[in-house]
This record gives C-alpha cells, structure tokens and sequence, in this order.
C-alpha cells in the first residue's frame, strides 16, 4: 500500500538583510613610473658656442609611423632659409594609430633643452592638424614653457575650451584655410572666440582661399618667424 505524505517539511533560510559594510578611509601615496618613448630629428646648426632658440614642431596624422625623413614634410624644415638665426628644430614623431602624447612630447622638450644649449626662455611650439591640436594641448599643459605658439589647421576639443584661461598668457596665434573641409575653421573660430576675451594679444589668421594645406601659406611667411624669434619667456 503506497504512503501518503500530507505534509512536507518546509526549510526556511532566513537571511539577515542588514550586513555591515566596512569602511576604509586612508590615503594612496606612491611614485608612479611610466615609461615613454618617442623617435625624433633634432636639427642642430653646427659651431655655435651660445645658447639657440628651440622651435618644436608637431607634424599632422599622415606623417605617423616609423619613418623619420616623412616629418619633414610640410614643416619648418623646409623654410628654414627664411629664419633669421641659427635655431634648433626638434620634430619628434607619432607612432602610428595615436595622436600625441603631449607627456611625451613634454619630457622630450625637457630632455633636449638640458642636454644642448638651448636657451629656454626662447622655446617656439608650433604644429599642423593633428599636430596642431598637439599644440594647443601641450600649450595650455604647460603655458610657462614656450615663448610663443603657433597651433595651424588644429582641430579643437572641449577641454581646451573649459581650460581656457590657461591660455590667457601666452603669445599664441591660431591659422586656418577658410575653405578648410577636413579641419573646419570653425574649430579655430571657436578657440579665438573664447580666447580674446583674456587674451586681447592672440591672433587668428585666416587664408580665405586656402583649404586644409593652410600650413603652406603659414611657414612660407616670414613674418611668422620674424614674431616667434622676437618674443622671449
């Protein structure tokens, strides 16, 4: 005869819902070290016996890679004939599928200006594109660094545009084409709209009838030269 169970026994687990939580109140203090690495040409004039001008150049997204010879490509290299004085160029290179790393770039800058003689109240950033958004990234890190900056056809971000003010300083002048399609001048609009305001002394130049090779126009013109060499820190 089969047995019948009316009842079966019903385990309940109770759990208590209200656990302590601990909580840890203390302070994270250690010295962190990161390593960076960056290829570079430094072009040096030779038998110079006092401290030159440094002009740091910044080249745009076709000219990344491992090919050092392409960073000379639309940059001050090639004017070279219209500065007036000997300088230093240093033109390092971005590896490829990045954009700058302007901690990099910073240290590099440091490095080369204490191992030359460089004379660092006449250190010159300028940069094109990628190169030139580079720029103004780095510049407004580190304002106390350059004497003068010129950012050409740079793409601008909202960062820079919240930390203005760290601009507000610095001899600085923004050029764009203004048939610009890859970069539009917008972006250099922008920047020298919030820019004047705290810094009346910052100019943007505009070639009208330039498209994204702005930087032809900007490095071709000696006057570019003849106002970054006569600035000091």
């Amino acid at each position: 005869m089969a047995l019948k169970l009316k009842y079966l026994p019903i385990l309940l687990l109770v759990i208590n819902p209200l656990v302590k939580a601990q909580e840890i109140k203390s302070e994270f203090n250690s010295e962190v070290k990161i390593q960076k690495k960056l290829s570079y040409i430094l072009d040096l004039p030779q038998n110079i016996k006092t401290k030159i001008p440094l002009v740091v150049f910044l080249h745009g997204s076709g000219e990344r890679g491992n090919n050092l010879e392409i960073v000379k490509a639309h940059s001050p290299f090639t004017y070279k004939n219209l500065i007036k004085e000997p300088v230093a160029i240093l033109a390092p290179q971005c590896p490829e599928n990045t954009w700058w790393d302007t901690d990099a770039v910073y240290f590099l800058i440091r490095e080369i200006s204490e191992k030359y003689k460089i004379d660092k109240e006449r250190i010159y950033l300028t940069g094109l594109s990628m190169g030139g958004w580079g720029t103004l990234k780095l510049a407004g890190e580190h304002p106390e660094m350059f004497a003068a900056v010129a950012a050409v056809c740079a793409p601008t971000d909202r960062v820079m545009l919240a930390n203005i003010h760290q601009y507000k300083d610095l001899n600085i002048k923004l050029y764009h084409g203004g048939m610009d399609d890859v970069v539009l001048p917008e972006n250099a609009f922008n920047f020298y709209q919030k820019l004047h305001p705290i810094n009346p002394k910052a100019e943007l130049i505009i070639f009208p009838n330039d498209n994204h090779n702005s930087w032809d126009s900007t490095y071709s013109d000696p006057k570019l030269w003849d106002w970054m060499l006569s600035l000091k820190k």
